[in-house]
């Protein structure tokens, strides 16, 4: 079995050593190359090859863990080397260099090489429509979409560009359906290959177009998400977490969105110098629309208390974790039935509300309360900053019977439920 160590040579009293790599297996090779790392001889320990853990050393265990990366690289890159003649001094040192400089050894003109390419690059593309760098939430979807690729490859083929067609696609979503996923997030891992396609495309590199036939689409159903009433909300913005400040301060940002519409990403941009009298004015980051937001009095009151902005900011995990604990407590508990689909297959499920509240629950309340008070809705659209009223009607969750009550009500102030004479 092969086997790595990692060692310095000590010259004289130099302050710091390359740190070096042994990598080895009985007579059949023993070979040696520098990692490119260096160290102070007084935090190594040469017998175990490992970094000495001192408290005055603050960069000991992220060196450590570079140093544990690197030998994983090695011994991978060895296991997949299936001409072991080609193990020797020059295939360890392009081995460490390729540890270090992936995008070197990156075959781009195959799919999965492209898509490494990709997501490799991501942080500093530019979302046409917004202008802005893309966002992390989406750099997590390209490199979600790419395991599940991946696995696909695993119990299949290594597909490329050529193998992307409708028989392809069949396939790809029905594994993604064994693997328990619902239709809509299916949709989204389609909608990101064709990201990658469309973008080797329009790199010269992928002459493929199959994909975009009308039958490879981005599967979606119509999703079953709740929202709060405007008495759910005074409710949960009355009750009373002086005994644990964290969940108020996550109560009151969720309160914030709920009456002015704003995604959680653009929450941390209110500010005084946003808020222009009785309005607040921002560019949302996700469509760098400018949005002009009338000031709802239970905001002016979060804001005075928070003078004039509101709490720093937390992951958007820990927000959602905090909320549901926080709307739990608060008696959030109105029973919501969620179907979904699964393989196939429509399922039901109960749930008490704060099992699902999230942060995206604030934006959706604010749109379906402002619907049902028969606010208009290119004037609701305008506050929210959605582009079509097909993707604004995804967010209003008023039920059948709201919803004729509605034309009910039109009908009796147009007069039009008077009987003609």
């Amino acid at each position: 079995m092969a086997k790595t160590k990692f060692f310095i040579r000590i010259s004289g009293k130099s302050k710091q050593a390359n740190i070096r790599v042994r990598f080895y297996q009985g007579r059949l090779f023993d070979l040696t190359a520098n990692t490119t790392k260096q160290i102070n001889p007084n935090y190594w320990n040469n017998e175990k090859g490992i970094v000495r853990q001192r408290a005055e050393f603050v960069e000991a265990e992220s060196l450590q863990k570079e140093l544990d990366n690197l030998k994983s690289s090695i011994l991978n890159e060895y296991n997949n080397t299936t001409d072991k003649t080609k193990i020797n001094k020059d295939w360890l040192r392009s081995t460490i260099d390729k540890h270090y400089n992936p995008e070197k050894y990156l075959q781009t003109d195959t799919l999965f090489g492209y898509i490494e390419h990709f997501i490799n690059n991501s942080k500093t593309r530019i979302n046409t429509k917004t202008g802005n760098p893309v966002t992390y939430k989406m750099r997590r979807e390209y490199i979600v979409t790419f395991r599940y690729l991946k696995e696909f490859a695993k119990k299949n083929s290594k597909p490329d560009f050529i193998d992307i067609d409708l028989d392809f696609y069949q396939q790809f979503v029905e594994f993604l359906r064994k693997k328990g996923l619902a239709t809509n997030t299916i949709g989204k891992k389609i909608t990101v290959l064709k990201i990658f396609l469309n973008a080797a495309f329009e790199d010269g590199i992928n002459h493929y177009q199959k994909y975009k036939s009308r039958k490879f689409t981005a599967l979606t159903e119509e999703s079953d998400n709740i929202y709060l009433t405007k008495s759910e909300l005074t409710q949960f913005y009355k009750f009373d977490f002086t005994n644990k400040p964290y969940l108020e301060r996550v109560r009151d940002k969720f309160i914030v969105a709920s009456w002015t519409g704003l995604r959680y990403s653009d929450l941390q941009q209110i500010s005084t110098d946003k808020i222009q009298g009785n309005f607040i004015e921002l560019k949302q980051k996700k469509t760098g629309k400018k949005v002009i937001i009338p000031i709802h009095n239970t905001v002016k009151e979060i804001l005075k208390k928070y003078h004039g902005s509101l709490p720093k900011a937390i992951s958007n995990q820990k927000y959602n974790e905090y909320l549901k604990e926080a709307a739990k407590l608060a008696g959030i508990n109105e029973t919501f039935i969620k179907t979904t689909s699964y393989n196939g297959m429509r399922h039901e499920k109960k749930y008490p509300k704060h099992e699902l509240i999230s942060s995206h629950t604030a934006r959706r309340s604010f749109c379906t309360n402002a619907y049902k008070d028969n606010i208009p809705t290119l004037a609701i659209m305008a506050i929210s900053g959605h582009k079509t009223e097909a993707a604004f009607l995804k967010y209003i969750k008023a039920d059948g019977k709201e919803h004729a009550e509605k034309v009910l009500q039109a009908w009796n102030k147009s007069g039009i439920l008077k009987v003609a004479k």
